[in-house]
């Protein structure tokens, strides 16, 4: 099951993203028995999904203009934050990005208030979400013949590493990505659709996850041990 939109913003090109929804692995994750009704509506869900799904990525090529003190300027843009000094300083070449499930997918969401079929509805918007970022990283490296690339965002890892916050700099970088994509960055910082990430994928061969820098403990998501020397290193900014 296939579709969807790819959106360069910076020459504004657009391209499909593929998506591939898998009845089984979905109620797999979400613990729905095979052949029972809650399957069979959750299908009925997916099919809707792949009718109506449009995953987008935007993003821009820029250059890290200045990296010290705690602060790395891209684009005239500051961005302030050892973590970015730490991880952007060395790339030269960076990409700031948002990716989306796509508006559509909320246009569609299921409105009888049953708050199972929300979340099954939420997990199928978060698969498309993967699709949009896993073309758009897969997109750049081969565009632009990169190797090895990793991704910091906003809001990720401890809150007084990276805040959220700073996800206004990103959306001042990528001027009009509002309009391109549909999304809505809230005075909250929160992203409508709620699928939908911003970041700096930059060229690394180290590879990095933001839970490396976050001491939430039980985390189901975490990809990373902790790593205390490094928390230590990028706090503030």
């Amino acid at each position: 099951m296939v579709g969807g939109i790819f959106l360069r913003c910076s020459v504004d090109l657009c391209e499909k993203i593929p998506f591939r929804l898998d009845v089984a692995v979905l109620a797999g994750k979400l613990r729905l028995e095979r052949g029972s009704p809650d399957f069979h509506e959750l299908s009925s869900m997916v099919d809707l999904a792949v009718r109506v799904g449009r995953p987008k990525a935007a993003y821009v090529e820029a250059y890290v203009e200045f990296a010290a003190d705690g602060e790395v300027v891209i684009g005239g843009i500051s961005f302030p934050g050892r973590l970015l000094t730490r991880n952007l300083g060395g790339a030269g070449r960076v990409f700031p990005y948002v990716a989306t499930c796509g508006v559509e997918m909320d246009e569609v969401a299921p409105s009888d208030g049953d708050i199972l079929k929300a979340y099954w509805w939420d997990a199928i918007k978060s698969e498309l979400l993967y699709a949009a970022e896993r073309f758009f990283r897969d997109e750049v490296k081969r565009i632009y013949r990169l190797g090895k690339v990793a991704v910091v965002r906003p809001g990720a890892g401890d809150a007084d590493i990276w805040p959220v916050e700073r996800q206004r700099d990103l959306f001042q970088l990528l001027d009009g990505v509002e309009e391109r994509l549909g999304v809505r960055l809230m005075d909250s910082c929160l992203m409508i659709p709620n699928q939908t990430v911003s970041g700096i994928l930059y060229p690394s061969e180290r590879s990095f996850h933001s839970c490396e820098v976050c001491r939430r403990e039980g985390c189901s998501s975490r990809r990373a041990d902790f790593d205390q020397e490094m928390w230590e290193d990028t706090r503030g900014g």
